[in-house]
């Protein structure tokens, strides 16, 4: 089957993975390496989510190639020093060409680490308020083929999530951005059926051990 049915695409070494990756050498290791692999820390959540939402309206490809970048610009997402950022850092960061220079997602960030301050005053961890709204088996669809996986840029998990964080105070937190979200740090397995990457994925996500 080709890309167009199957949704994979062969690599040089002769595997077939998500057709999302296209063969890119960077692209095609976060495939492999990182996305779907379930992740508990809550600065890698975090900056995830921010990243996610600095991604809106431009490819994810983009954002992974300023991903450094990014990193050095809001202190490694460290949300406790960037929560104390000023308006003195969003002009430094509106000046700083390795990044995404919108201002909106600049503050918004800002925003969100003082909202991730306060869930995890209320919830423990980031961690812990994430993994708590896994979706369950009833909430996941039977086979995810490529279909499947392009009609559903959004779930009414994610849609719960991105309600709750906006009531919250967060920003830059839209359904699919959450959905996008999930898929990466693992709490969903999206890569899609007859990848290589899928059944090793799965076992990751089955020995993980979940936050409490």
């Amino acid at each position: 089957m080709d890309e167009a049915n199957s949704g994979l695409i062969e690599g040089t070494d002769g595997k077939k993975r998500c057709f999302w990756h296209a063969n890119l050498p960077d692209y095609l290791a976060y495939h492999d390496e990182e996305w779907g692999r379930p992740v508990a820390d809550d600065r890698r959540l975090f900056e995830k989510l921010c990243l996610e939402g600095f991604q809106s309206g431009l490819s994810w490809l983009t954002i992974l190639r300023k991903r450094e970048n990014f990193r050095e610009a809001f202190a490694g997402f460290d949300f406790e020093r960037v929560a104390r950022f000023t308006e003195d850092d969003v002009e430094r960061l509106l000046d700083n060409k390795g990044i995404i220079r919108h201002g909106g997602k600049i503050r918004s960030t800002i925003n969100n680490a003082r909202r991730a301050i306060a869930l995890c005053e209320e919830e423990g961890s980031l961690a812990r308020y994430f993994w708590r709204q896994e979706p369950g088996p009833a909430e996941r669809p039977e086979r995810l083929d490529y279909r499947t996986l392009i009609a559903n840029s959004k779930t009414d998990v994610s849609t719960r999530i991105s309600k709750d964080l906006k009531k919250r105070g967060w920003s830059f937190v839209g359904p699919t951005t959450v959905y996008a979200f999930m898929q990466a740090m693992g709490l969903v397995n999206d890569h899609i059926e007859g990848c290589a990457m899928r059944e090793e994925v799965e076992q990751t996500r089955h020995a993980f051990v979940r936050p409490v």
